[in-house]
């Protein structure tokens, strides 16, 4: 009865399931995984911002393929405040999810089959969206010496007839690694000679932790360039489903997507008027709460480096941006197994290394925007269990 391409796994996998049991019998869990900023302990200018949701103008119904000018001028306008960026209003399609914005560019640049590169290690929900668009990805690695670095020779021999483009997060979901400038130059020529679609997600772009403003692909025009981003990390505010596709490149071929994008857009007609109308203020409010994830970012990140140096297990791989940190620890188990274990006995949840599909054992994730004293002691405790 059912497609083959909705043929997941569906049962809960083992970590969840202690997690569950753990929750169950009582005990306050220490969350080192925590994503949504909305639970975070930040301070959000509520009248503010649901006050931008009562707009007038939300009782008329304007379907705008693109999104609203109004809306779309607003993301032109954080480009070129935050990256000094110009884009023009009309390279811009707005949807509500970064990954609806895959799912348009998916459906743009790939047949039945047909195939993406994608980093690894990287965010798992790259092999739902394929999935759900018959897509086959192809994984090239990024590597880890003194930093990570993309892995050239890798992508060179995964491309093949088939392939249609090839993603980058910038930075990286979880190692914090942005793509440097030499690799860029490496990846239009790559893309060129290969005529293949460049995709690059900057959902944690601003959250550089050197304070240093990182060029954003929105500015890439050598190659066909799609940069995907949104509210949900910007401005923290995940639940206002706002997200965007900037496209770049040579201009004949901005032209020709940008013409199926439209009519791929008018389709669905996802964006609902009040969000919209809504999307300046929202943006707007981005500086005071980003200030905020960085403040706690870098502080997690000390106390993290402080109790590493007081106890000397693992070591915390390098990290440039963004709100997680990647821990190498002594492989005495499967990190899905040390997951679990330290969940149960020290009740601290964190991510083992293979939910973002690193190449083996040995790692683990931890999110830096917890709040401090949880952080903290939640750091400790799993520190403690790695030195027992």
């Amino acid at each position: 009865m059912f497609s083959n391409r909705t043929n997941w796994k569906l049962t809960r996998n083992r970590l969840t399931e202690a997690l569950e049991e753990v929750r169950s019998s009582g005990a306050r869990v220490l969350d080192l995984t925590i994503s949504n900023p909305t639970r975070a302990g930040l301070r959000y200018d509520e009248h503010l911002i649901l006050h931008s949701l009562a707009s007038r103008q939300s009782m008329d119904y304007d379907p705008q393929p693109k999104g609203l000018p109004s809306a779309r001028a607003a993301v032109a306008d954080y480009y070129q405040t935050a990256h000094g960026i110009h884009l023009d209003t009309d390279h811009l399609i707005l949807t509500t999810s970064t990954s609806e914005g895959y799912s348009y560019v998916f459906r743009l640049l790939c047949n039945p089959g047909d195939e993406l590169l994608v980093p690894k290690p990287s965010y798992p929900l790259f092999e739902f969206l394929a999935d759900l668009e018959d897509v086959r990805l192809v994984s090239y690695p990024l590597i880890y010496d003194h930093g990570w670095q993309m892995d050239f020779p890798s992508l060179e021999k995964a491309v093949t007839t088939r392939t249609r483009g090839v993603v980058v997060v910038h930075p990286n979901n979880p190692t914090g690694s942005y793509v440097q400038e030499h690799e860029l130059r490496l990846l239009n020529d790559f893309c060129g000679e290969h005529r293949l679609g460049l995709l690059a997600d900057e959902v944690f772009l601003d959250y550089a932790h050197d304070g240093k403003r990182h060029q954003s692909f929105a500015r890439n025009r050598d190659v066909l360039t799609f940069t995907l981003s949104g509210l949900s990390k910007i401005a923290a505010l995940p639940q206002m489903k706002v997200a965007w596709i900037a496209t770049s490149g040579p201009e004949s071929e901005i032209a020709a997507a940008l013409a199926r994008l439209d009519i791929i857009a008018d389709t669905y007609l996802s964006m609902n008027a009040p969000i919209q109308w809504a999307t300046p203020v929202l943006l707007g409010e981005r500086k005071g709460i980003q200030k905020q994830l960085l403040d706690r970012v870098l502080g997690n990140l000390a106390e993290l480096d402080r109790q590493l140096a007081t106890l000397k297990v693992g070591q915390r791989l390098s990290v440039e941006g963004g709100w997680y940190a990647v821990l190498r620890v002594p492989v005495t188990q499967s990190d899905e197994d040390l997951a679990i274990e330290l969940l149960q006995t020290k009740s601290v949840l964190v991510h083992p290394g293979h939910f973002y599909d690193f190449a083996g054992d040995g790692y683990i994730v931890l999110s830096l925007i917890a709040v401090e004293g949880v952080f903290s002691e939640g750091v400790r405790r799993a520190l403690d269990f790695l030195n027992y």
